[in-house]
Protein backbone atom coordinates (compact mmCIF):
# COMPACT_ATOMS: atom_id res chain seq x y z
CA UNK A 1 0.00 0.00 0.00
CA UNK A 2 2.80 2.19 0.85
CA UNK A 3 4.37 1.73 -2.65
CA UNK A 4 0.75 2.44 -4.04
CA UNK A 5 0.87 5.65 -2.39
CA UNK A 6 4.64 6.81 -3.62
CA UNK A 7 3.82 5.59 -6.75
CA UNK A 8 0.55 7.90 -7.05
CA UNK A 9 0.44 10.37 -4.58
CA UNK A 10 -1.81 12.23 -3.17
CA UNK A 11 -4.31 11.40 -5.86
CA UNK A 12 -4.26 7.41 -5.25
CA UNK A 13 -4.89 7.98 -1.54
CA UNK A 14 -8.03 9.79 -2.12
CA UNK A 15 -9.03 7.69 -4.55
CA UNK A 16 -9.66 5.29 -1.87
CA UNK A 17 -12.76 6.81 -1.60
CA UNK A 18 -13.56 5.51 -4.50
CA UNK A 19 -12.52 1.73 -3.96
CA UNK A 20 -14.57 1.44 -0.95
CA UNK A 21 -17.69 1.35 -2.94
CA UNK A 22 -17.01 -2.38 -4.29
CA UNK A 23 -17.10 -3.43 -0.53
CA UNK A 24 -20.21 -1.73 0.53
CA UNK A 25 -22.04 -4.70 -0.48
CA UNK A 26 -20.61 -6.46 2.18
CA UNK A 27 -21.99 -4.30 4.65
CA UNK A 28 -25.66 -4.34 2.97
CA UNK A 29 -25.97 -8.49 2.85
CA UNK A 30 -24.81 -7.82 7.03
CA UNK A 31 -27.58 -5.98 7.42
CA UNK A 32 -29.34 -8.47 5.77
CA UNK A 33 -28.78 -10.86 8.80
CA UNK A 34 -31.63 -9.29 11.05
CA UNK A 35 -33.81 -10.21 8.35
CA UNK A 36 -32.72 -13.41 7.34
CA UNK A 37 -31.20 -16.59 8.15
CA UNK A 38 -26.95 -17.08 8.42
CA UNK A 39 -28.19 -20.34 6.15
CA UNK A 40 -29.86 -18.80 3.16
CA UNK A 41 -27.29 -15.54 3.43
CA UNK A 42 -24.55 -18.08 2.69
CA UNK A 43 -25.88 -20.55 0.45
CA UNK A 44 -27.34 -17.58 -1.87
CA UNK A 45 -23.77 -15.97 -1.34
CA UNK A 46 -21.32 -19.13 -2.55
CA UNK A 47 -23.91 -20.38 -4.88
CA UNK A 48 -25.07 -17.03 -7.31
CA UNK A 49 -23.43 -14.18 -5.81
CA UNK A 50 -20.08 -14.76 -5.57
CA UNK A 51 -20.02 -16.33 -9.16
CA UNK A 52 -21.58 -13.90 -10.55
CA UNK A 53 -19.46 -10.94 -8.71
CA UNK A 54 -16.32 -13.02 -10.11
CA UNK A 55 -17.49 -13.03 -13.47
CA UNK A 56 -18.79 -8.88 -13.89
CA UNK A 57 -15.13 -7.66 -12.10
CA UNK A 58 -12.59 -10.37 -14.48
CA UNK A 59 -14.72 -9.08 -17.94
CA UNK A 60 -14.54 -5.22 -16.25
CA UNK A 61 -11.08 -5.64 -15.53
CA UNK A 62 -10.11 -7.22 -19.09
CA UNK A 63 -11.34 -3.95 -21.03
CA UNK A 64 -10.03 -1.59 -18.28
CA UNK A 65 -6.72 -3.37 -19.18
CA UNK A 66 -6.92 -2.27 -22.88
CA UNK A 67 -8.95 0.79 -22.79
CA UNK A 68 -7.33 2.81 -19.73
CA UNK A 69 -9.01 5.70 -20.98
CA UNK A 70 -12.92 5.09 -21.02
CA UNK A 71 -13.52 4.36 -17.38
CA UNK A 72 -16.89 6.23 -16.40
CA UNK A 73 -18.97 3.87 -18.68
CA UNK A 74 -16.58 0.47 -18.67
CA UNK A 75 -19.27 -1.37 -17.02
CA UNK A 76 -21.88 -0.83 -20.11
CA UNK A 77 -18.86 -1.04 -22.30
CA UNK A 78 -17.39 -4.01 -20.97
CA UNK A 79 -20.68 -6.13 -22.31
CA UNK A 80 -19.05 -8.13 -25.70
CA UNK A 81 -20.74 -6.31 -28.78
CA UNK A 82 -22.90 -8.93 -30.21
CA UNK A 83 -25.68 -8.89 -27.35
CA UNK A 84 -28.49 -7.30 -28.47
CA UNK A 85 -29.95 -4.70 -26.10
CA UNK A 86 -27.20 -4.75 -24.02
CA UNK A 87 -27.41 -1.29 -22.74
CA UNK A 88 -31.40 -2.07 -21.35
CA UNK A 89 -30.32 -5.31 -19.77
CA UNK A 90 -27.78 -4.19 -18.15
CA UNK A 91 -29.63 -0.97 -16.94
CA UNK A 92 -32.83 -3.21 -15.63
CA UNK A 93 -30.01 -5.41 -13.65
CA UNK A 94 -28.62 -2.46 -12.08
CA UNK A 95 -31.37 -1.17 -11.41
CA UNK A 96 -33.12 -4.53 -9.67
CA UNK A 97 -29.25 -4.83 -7.80
CA UNK A 98 -30.26 -0.64 -6.74
CA UNK A 99 -33.80 -2.14 -5.05
CA UNK A 100 -32.31 -5.24 -3.33
CA UNK A 101 -29.70 -2.89 -1.76
CA UNK A 102 -32.11 -0.35 -0.78
CA UNK A 103 -34.76 -2.88 0.51
CA UNK A 104 -32.07 -4.03 3.30
CA UNK A 105 -31.51 0.08 4.39
CA UNK A 106 -35.43 0.40 4.20
CA UNK A 107 -35.72 -2.94 6.43
CA UNK A 108 -32.89 -1.75 9.11
CA UNK A 109 -34.25 1.69 8.67
CA UNK A 110 -38.01 0.68 10.23
CA UNK A 111 -36.49 -1.95 12.53
CA UNK A 112 -34.32 0.48 14.03
CA UNK A 113 -37.19 3.41 14.35
CA UNK A 114 -39.57 0.68 16.39
CA UNK A 115 -36.75 0.28 18.68
CA UNK A 116 -36.30 4.04 19.05
CA UNK A 117 -39.76 4.65 20.28
CA UNK A 118 -39.57 1.22 22.51
CA UNK A 119 -36.67 3.18 24.35
CA UNK A 120 -38.66 6.61 24.42
CA UNK A 121 -35.59 7.81 21.87
CA UNK A 122 -38.05 8.56 18.94
CA UNK A 123 -42.00 10.03 18.36
CA UNK A 124 -44.34 7.19 18.16
CA UNK A 125 -45.05 6.69 14.63
CA UNK A 126 -47.07 3.70 13.58
CA UNK A 127 -45.99 0.27 13.44
CA UNK A 128 -47.54 -2.21 10.84
CA UNK A 129 -47.26 -5.77 11.36
CA UNK A 130 -46.69 -7.00 7.72
CA UNK A 131 -46.75 -10.92 8.41
CA UNK A 132 -49.24 -13.03 10.99
CA UNK A 133 -46.27 -15.53 11.18
CA UNK A 134 -42.74 -14.49 10.64
CA UNK A 135 -42.06 -11.58 13.51
CA UNK A 136 -40.26 -8.49 13.02
CA UNK A 137 -41.25 -7.55 9.59
CA UNK A 138 -42.77 -4.45 9.88
CA UNK A 139 -43.66 -1.48 7.95
CA UNK A 140 -43.45 2.06 9.00
CA UNK A 141 -45.51 4.72 6.84
CA UNK A 142 -44.56 7.57 8.13
CA UNK A 143 -40.53 6.62 7.80
CA UNK A 144 -40.97 5.44 4.42
CA UNK A 145 -42.28 8.74 2.84
CA UNK A 146 -39.55 10.29 5.11
CA UNK A 147 -36.62 8.21 2.97
CA UNK A 148 -38.79 8.91 -0.22
CA UNK A 149 -38.67 12.57 0.21
CA UNK A 150 -34.92 12.39 1.18
CA UNK A 151 -33.94 9.90 -1.83
CA UNK A 152 -36.02 12.45 -4.38
CA UNK A 153 -34.14 15.38 -2.73
CA UNK A 154 -30.69 13.71 -2.94
CA UNK A 155 -31.27 12.60 -6.67
CA UNK A 156 -32.76 16.13 -7.89
CA UNK A 157 -30.38 18.00 -5.97
CA UNK A 158 -27.25 16.60 -6.85
CA UNK A 159 -27.95 15.44 -10.62
CA UNK A 160 -24.25 13.47 -10.39
CA UNK A 161 -24.06 9.82 -9.43
CA UNK A 162 -20.38 10.60 -8.42
CA UNK A 163 -21.77 12.85 -5.88
CA UNK A 164 -23.81 10.69 -4.60
CA UNK A 165 -20.93 7.79 -4.69
CA UNK A 166 -19.18 10.10 -2.50
CA UNK A 167 -22.32 10.38 -0.04
CA UNK A 168 -22.96 6.86 0.35
CA UNK A 169 -19.12 5.97 0.47
CA UNK A 170 -18.53 8.46 3.65
CA UNK A 171 -21.47 6.84 5.44
CA UNK A 172 -20.73 3.19 4.79
CA UNK A 173 -17.17 4.17 6.19
CA UNK A 174 -18.45 6.31 8.96
CA UNK A 175 -20.91 2.91 9.77
CA UNK A 176 -17.92 0.63 9.80
CA UNK A 177 -16.09 2.06 12.42
CA UNK A 178 -18.80 2.62 14.46
CA UNK A 179 -19.79 -0.67 14.50
CA UNK A 180 -15.83 -1.24 15.24
CA UNK A 181 -15.84 1.12 18.40
CA UNK A 182 -19.06 -0.79 19.42
CA UNK A 183 -17.74 -4.51 18.86
CA UNK A 184 -14.87 -3.68 21.38
CA UNK A 185 -17.03 -2.65 23.74
CA UNK A 186 -19.15 -6.05 23.21
CA UNK A 187 -15.90 -7.82 23.67
CA UNK A 188 -15.05 -6.29 26.76
CA UNK A 189 -18.47 -6.22 28.54
CA UNK A 190 -19.92 -9.21 27.30
CA UNK A 191 -17.13 -11.59 26.22
CA UNK A 192 -15.11 -10.99 28.95
CA UNK A 193 -11.82 -10.57 26.54
CA UNK A 194 -8.69 -9.10 27.42
CA UNK A 195 -8.08 -5.64 27.21
CA UNK A 196 -4.77 -6.82 24.93
CA UNK A 197 -6.83 -8.52 22.75
CA UNK A 198 -9.58 -5.74 22.44
CA UNK A 199 -7.06 -3.06 21.96
CA UNK A 200 -5.21 -5.36 18.98
CA UNK A 201 -8.57 -5.72 17.20
CA UNK A 202 -9.65 -1.66 17.72
CA UNK A 203 -5.99 -0.93 16.05
CA UNK A 204 -5.79 -3.51 13.13
CA UNK A 205 -9.40 -3.04 11.98
CA UNK A 206 -9.94 0.61 13.17
CA UNK A 207 -6.54 2.15 11.46
CA UNK A 208 -7.76 0.52 8.20
CA UNK A 209 -11.14 2.25 8.63
CA UNK A 210 -9.85 4.91 9.50
CA UNK A 211 -7.72 5.34 6.27
CA UNK A 212 -10.69 4.70 4.18
CA UNK A 213 -12.78 7.66 5.98
CA UNK A 214 -9.55 10.07 6.07
CA UNK A 215 -10.03 9.45 2.13
CA UNK A 216 -13.51 9.93 2.12
CA UNK A 217 -13.28 13.44 4.03
CA UNK A 218 -11.49 15.02 0.99
CA UNK A 219 -14.70 14.56 -0.80
CA UNK A 220 -17.52 16.43 2.08
CA UNK A 221 -17.56 19.42 -0.18
CA UNK A 222 -18.50 17.20 -3.22
CA UNK A 223 -21.75 15.49 -1.59
CA UNK A 224 -19.98 13.74 1.24
CA UNK A 225 -22.07 16.70 3.61
CA UNK A 226 -25.22 15.20 3.01
CA UNK A 227 -24.86 12.26 5.21
CA UNK A 228 -23.50 14.47 7.84
CA UNK A 229 -25.73 17.13 8.10
CA UNK A 230 -28.83 14.34 8.06
CA UNK A 231 -27.05 12.33 10.95
CA UNK A 232 -26.57 15.47 13.23
CA UNK A 233 -30.66 16.66 12.15
CA UNK A 234 -31.74 12.71 13.35
CA UNK A 235 -29.67 12.83 16.72
CA UNK A 236 -30.81 16.53 17.48
CA UNK A 237 -34.62 14.84 17.02
CA UNK A 238 -33.99 12.14 18.88
CA UNK A 239 -32.12 13.92 21.89
CA UNK A 240 -34.60 16.65 22.31
CA UNK A 241 -37.77 14.26 22.36
CA UNK A 242 -35.47 12.19 24.94
CA UNK A 243 -34.57 15.34 26.93
CA UNK A 244 -37.91 16.35 26.69
CA UNK A 245 -39.68 13.03 27.79
CA UNK A 246 -37.05 12.56 30.91
CA UNK A 247 -38.34 16.73 31.68
CA UNK A 248 -41.79 14.93 31.91
CA UNK A 249 -40.76 12.22 33.87
CA UNK A 250 -39.12 14.65 36.30
CA UNK A 251 -42.38 16.68 37.13
CA UNK A 252 -44.05 13.49 37.64
CA UNK A 253 -41.88 12.16 39.93
CA UNK A 254 -41.68 15.75 42.00
CA UNK A 255 -45.60 16.76 41.83
CA UNK A 256 -46.50 13.37 43.03
CA UNK A 257 -50.07 13.79 44.87
CA UNK A 258 -49.92 11.55 47.96
CA UNK A 259 -53.16 9.42 48.91
CA UNK A 260 -53.41 11.94 52.06
CA UNK A 261 -54.33 14.66 50.26
CA UNK A 262 -56.79 12.81 47.96
CA UNK A 263 -58.66 11.59 50.90
CA UNK A 264 -58.41 14.81 52.52
CA UNK A 265 -60.06 16.65 49.20
CA UNK A 266 -62.86 14.19 49.76
CA UNK A 267 -65.50 16.00 52.73
CA UNK A 268 -64.09 19.62 51.08
CA UNK A 269 -64.96 19.07 47.26
CA UNK A 270 -67.49 16.56 47.98
CA UNK A 271 -66.18 14.04 46.04
CA UNK A 272 -68.13 10.79 45.04
CA UNK A 273 -67.62 7.70 43.79
CA UNK A 274 -69.42 6.52 40.44
CA UNK A 275 -69.95 2.96 39.23
CA UNK A 276 -67.42 1.61 36.59
CA UNK A 277 -63.90 1.21 35.98
CA UNK A 278 -61.59 3.74 35.64
CA UNK A 279 -57.98 3.65 33.93
CA UNK A 280 -55.40 6.20 34.64
CA UNK A 281 -53.02 6.23 32.35
CA UNK A 282 -49.49 7.52 33.74
CA UNK A 283 -45.63 6.55 33.56
CA UNK A 284 -44.95 6.28 36.92
CA UNK A 285 -44.56 3.42 38.57
CA UNK A 286 -45.29 4.95 42.29
CA UNK A 287 -47.29 6.95 43.78
CA UNK A 288 -50.37 9.12 41.82
CA UNK A 289 -49.88 11.31 39.01
CA UNK A 290 -50.24 14.75 39.02
CA UNK A 291 -53.00 14.70 36.15
CA UNK A 292 -55.19 12.43 38.73
CA UNK A 293 -54.95 15.41 41.32
CA UNK A 294 -55.91 17.79 38.35
CA UNK A 295 -58.70 16.16 37.08
CA UNK A 296 -60.26 15.36 40.78
CA UNK A 297 -59.39 18.89 41.21
CA UNK A 298 -61.42 19.94 38.92
CA UNK A 299 -64.14 17.13 38.35
CA UNK A 300 -64.60 16.04 42.07
CA UNK A 301 -66.04 12.53 41.11
CA UNK A 302 -64.00 9.33 40.28
CA UNK A 303 -65.01 5.80 39.56
CA UNK A 304 -65.76 2.75 42.04
CA UNK A 305 -62.73 1.04 40.89
CA UNK A 306 -59.88 2.96 39.50
CA UNK A 307 -56.48 1.45 38.18
CA UNK A 308 -53.42 3.72 37.90
CA UNK A 309 -51.76 1.81 34.15
CA UNK A 310 -48.27 2.04 33.54
CA UNK A 311 -46.76 0.88 30.31
CA UNK A 312 -43.58 0.68 30.38
CA UNK A 313 -40.52 -1.16 28.22
CA UNK A 314 -37.93 -3.17 29.74
CA UNK A 315 -34.19 -3.89 28.53
CA UNK A 316 -35.09 -7.50 27.33
CA UNK A 317 -36.32 -8.63 24.01
CA UNK A 318 -40.04 -10.57 24.91
CA UNK A 319 -42.25 -10.33 27.72
CA UNK A 320 -44.36 -13.36 28.40
CA UNK A 321 -48.05 -13.62 28.54
CA UNK A 322 -47.66 -14.79 32.34
CA UNK A 323 -45.52 -11.70 33.36
CA UNK A 324 -47.03 -9.05 31.04
CA UNK A 325 -49.56 -7.69 34.03
CA UNK A 326 -48.36 -6.87 37.40
CA UNK A 327 -51.23 -5.75 39.87
CA UNK A 328 -50.66 -4.26 43.30
CA UNK A 329 -52.46 -1.80 45.60
CA UNK A 330 -52.58 1.65 45.53
CA UNK A 331 -53.58 2.82 49.68
CA UNK A 332 -56.05 0.51 51.67
CA UNK A 333 -58.35 -2.01 50.79
CA UNK A 334 -61.34 0.47 50.66
CA UNK A 335 -60.40 2.48 48.43
CA UNK A 336 -60.45 0.30 45.76
CA UNK A 337 -57.23 1.25 43.96
CA UNK A 338 -55.19 -0.64 42.12
CA UNK A 339 -51.99 -0.04 39.88
CA UNK A 340 -51.00 -2.40 36.78
CA UNK A 341 -47.43 -2.39 35.57
CA UNK A 342 -48.30 -3.68 31.83
CA UNK A 343 -44.01 -4.54 30.43
CA UNK A 344 -43.33 -5.10 27.06
CA UNK A 345 -39.81 -5.92 25.75
CA UNK A 346 -38.55 -3.49 23.11
CA UNK A 347 -38.64 -5.97 20.24
CA UNK A 348 -42.64 -6.85 21.46
CA UNK A 349 -45.23 -4.81 19.95
CA UNK A 350 -48.85 -4.28 20.98
CA UNK A 351 -51.50 -6.13 19.13
CA UNK A 352 -54.40 -4.44 17.46
CA UNK A 353 -57.22 -7.04 18.77
CA UNK A 354 -55.27 -7.19 22.41
CA UNK A 355 -58.05 -7.78 24.77
CA UNK A 356 -56.64 -5.50 27.49
CA UNK A 357 -59.61 -4.36 29.47
CA UNK A 358 -60.72 -8.30 30.20
CA UNK A 359 -57.07 -9.15 30.97
CA UNK A 360 -56.90 -6.63 33.03
CA UNK A 361 -59.90 -7.50 34.96
CA UNK A 362 -59.10 -10.96 35.12
CA UNK A 363 -55.41 -10.01 36.99
CA UNK A 364 -57.12 -8.18 39.24
CA UNK A 365 -59.50 -10.57 40.29
CA UNK A 366 -56.96 -13.32 40.51
CA UNK A 367 -54.40 -10.63 43.02
CA UNK A 368 -57.72 -10.06 44.95
CA UNK A 369 -57.81 -13.92 45.58
CA UNK A 370 -54.47 -14.24 45.82
CA UNK A 371 -54.14 -11.45 48.33
CA UNK A 372 -57.14 -12.87 50.42
CA UNK A 373 -54.83 -16.73 50.65
CA UNK A 374 -52.07 -15.06 51.63
CA UNK A 375 -53.62 -13.22 54.06
CA UNK A 376 -55.38 -16.73 55.55
CA UNK A 377 -51.80 -18.35 55.16
CA UNK A 378 -50.58 -15.63 57.63
CA UNK A 379 -53.30 -15.44 59.83
CA UNK A 380 -52.83 -19.63 60.27
CA UNK A 381 -49.59 -19.45 60.79
CA UNK A 382 -49.44 -16.62 63.74
CA UNK A 383 -52.39 -18.84 64.86
CA UNK A 384 -49.68 -22.16 64.85
CA UNK A 385 -47.21 -19.56 66.36
CA UNK A 386 -48.96 -18.70 69.38
CA UNK A 387 -50.34 -22.25 69.83
CA UNK A 388 -46.70 -23.71 70.17
CA UNK A 389 -46.34 -21.01 73.25
CA UNK A 390 -49.50 -21.95 75.33
CA UNK A 391 -48.15 -24.02 78.02
CA UNK A 392 -48.69 -27.42 78.68
CA UNK A 393 -51.45 -27.20 81.24
CA UNK A 394 -53.09 -25.40 78.81
CA UNK A 395 -53.15 -28.18 76.49
CA UNK A 396 -54.42 -30.13 78.80
CA UNK A 397 -57.65 -28.47 78.98
CA UNK A 398 -58.17 -27.57 75.83
CA UNK A 399 -58.22 -31.70 75.15
CA UNK A 400 -59.94 -32.17 78.24
CA UNK A 401 -63.20 -34.17 78.11
CA UNK A 402 -65.14 -31.72 79.98
CA UNK A 403 -65.05 -29.27 77.53
CA UNK A 404 -66.44 -30.72 74.38
CA UNK A 405 -67.96 -27.78 73.12
CA UNK A 406 -64.50 -26.30 72.38
CA UNK A 407 -63.65 -29.58 70.42
CA UNK A 408 -66.65 -29.94 68.48
CA UNK A 409 -66.56 -25.57 67.69
CA UNK A 410 -62.65 -26.29 66.36
CA UNK A 411 -63.76 -29.54 64.31
CA UNK A 412 -66.96 -27.52 62.25
CA UNK A 413 -64.60 -24.51 62.08
CA UNK A 414 -61.97 -26.72 60.13
CA UNK A 415 -64.67 -28.22 58.15
CA UNK A 416 -65.98 -24.30 57.05
CA UNK A 417 -62.75 -22.83 56.37
CA UNK A 418 -62.45 -26.42 53.86
CA UNK A 419 -65.47 -25.74 52.42
CA UNK A 420 -64.52 -21.75 52.16
CA UNK A 421 -61.84 -22.40 50.58
CA UNK A 422 -63.26 -25.06 48.01
CA UNK A 423 -65.89 -22.27 47.14
CA UNK A 424 -62.99 -19.90 46.52
CA UNK A 425 -61.61 -22.04 43.66
CA UNK A 426 -65.27 -23.00 42.35
CA UNK A 427 -65.28 -18.86 42.25
CA UNK A 428 -62.67 -18.38 40.77
CA UNK A 429 -63.39 -21.02 37.57
CA UNK A 430 -67.24 -19.48 37.40
CA UNK A 431 -67.11 -15.96 38.70
CA UNK A 432 -71.46 -15.39 38.44
CA UNK A 433 -70.60 -17.90 42.02
CA UNK A 434 -68.90 -15.26 43.94
CA UNK A 435 -69.93 -14.51 47.23
CA UNK A 436 -71.78 -10.98 47.25
CA UNK A 437 -69.31 -9.48 50.27
CA UNK A 438 -66.86 -10.83 48.37
CA UNK A 439 -64.37 -7.93 46.49
CA UNK A 440 -64.12 -10.15 43.37
CA UNK A 441 -67.78 -9.58 42.62
CA UNK A 442 -67.34 -5.64 43.04
CA UNK A 443 -64.99 -5.63 40.50
CA UNK A 444 -66.81 -7.72 37.99
CA UNK A 445 -69.94 -5.20 38.79
CA UNK A 446 -67.72 -2.42 38.37
CA UNK A 447 -66.93 -3.77 34.66
CA UNK A 448 -70.33 -4.39 33.77
CA UNK A 449 -70.81 -0.97 34.33
CA UNK A 450 -68.07 -0.01 31.94
CA UNK A 451 -64.61 1.02 31.27
CA UNK A 452 -63.64 4.89 30.81
CA UNK A 453 -59.80 5.21 29.49
CA UNK A 454 -58.40 8.63 31.30
CA UNK A 455 -55.61 9.80 29.35
CA UNK A 456 -53.27 13.23 29.86
CA UNK A 457 -53.04 15.11 27.07
CA UNK A 458 -50.03 17.15 28.67
CA UNK A 459 -48.61 19.88 27.36
CA UNK A 460 -44.26 21.06 27.76
CA UNK A 461 -43.07 24.14 28.40
CA UNK A 462 -39.90 26.03 29.23
CA UNK A 463 -39.75 28.09 32.41
CA UNK A 464 -39.18 31.43 32.36
CA UNK A 465 -35.93 31.66 33.58
CA UNK A 466 -34.84 28.83 31.14
CA UNK A 467 -32.37 29.84 28.03
CA UNK A 468 -32.83 30.53 24.81
CA UNK A 469 -31.68 27.13 23.84
CA UNK A 470 -33.32 25.32 26.23
CA UNK A 471 -36.72 27.54 25.29
CA UNK A 472 -36.18 26.48 21.33
CA UNK A 473 -35.62 23.25 22.18
CA UNK A 474 -39.02 22.61 24.50
CA UNK A 475 -41.01 25.28 23.05
CA UNK A 476 -40.77 25.05 19.30
CA UNK A 477 -39.13 21.60 18.64
CA UNK A 478 -40.69 19.33 21.19
CA UNK A 479 -43.93 20.64 20.94
CA UNK A 480 -43.98 20.35 17.24
CA UNK A 481 -43.03 16.73 17.31
CA UNK A 482 -45.24 16.07 19.99
CA UNK A 483 -48.09 17.60 17.94
CA UNK A 484 -47.30 15.63 14.81
CA UNK A 485 -46.86 11.90 16.30
CA UNK A 486 -49.04 9.68 17.45
CA UNK A 487 -51.64 10.20 20.15
CA UNK A 488 -51.31 8.30 23.16
CA UNK A 489 -54.76 6.68 22.87
CA UNK A 490 -54.18 5.71 19.21
CA UNK A 491 -50.53 3.95 20.33
CA UNK A 492 -52.48 1.71 23.54
CA UNK A 493 -55.96 1.66 21.11
CA UNK A 494 -57.81 3.12 23.52
CA UNK A 495 -61.71 2.81 22.05
CA UNK A 496 -63.02 6.66 21.47
CA UNK A 497 -66.25 6.09 23.24
CA UNK A 498 -64.71 5.84 26.55
CA UNK A 499 -61.66 8.12 26.15
CA UNK A 500 -61.16 10.94 28.85
CA UNK A 501 -58.56 13.06 28.12
CA UNK A 502 -57.65 15.79 30.95
CA UNK A 503 -55.66 18.59 29.77
CA UNK A 504 -52.50 19.88 32.01
CA UNK A 505 -49.54 22.00 31.14
CA UNK A 506 -45.68 20.69 32.14
CA UNK A 507 -43.24 23.90 32.72
CA UNK A 508 -39.98 21.82 32.98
Amino acid sequence: MLKFFRSTGIDGWVSLGGVVLSITGVETMFADLGHFSCVSIKVAFTALLYPCLILAYMGEAAYLSKHHEDIQRSFYKAIPGKIIFKYQIMFIVATFAAIVGSQAVISATFSLISQCCALNCFPSVKIVHTSSKIYGQIYIPEVNWMLMCLCLAVTIGLKDTNMMGHAYGLAVTTVMFVTTCLMALVMIIVWKQRIISVVAFLVFFGSVELLYISACVYKVPEGGWIPLVLSLIFMAVMYIWNYGTMKKHDFDMENKVSMRRIVALGPSLGMVRVPGIGLVYTNLVTGVPAIFGHFVTNLPAFHQVLVFVCVKSVQVPRISENERLLISRVGLKEYGMFRCIVRYGYKDLQQENYDFENRLVSAIVKFIETEEEEEEESAMMLTTESSREVGDSDIEVLHAPEHPLKNSNLKENMKQSSEDTRMRESDIEHPENFVLKNESIEILRAKESGVAHIIGHSYAKAKKSSSILKKFAINVVYAFLSKNCREPEVVLNVPHTSLLEVGMIYYV
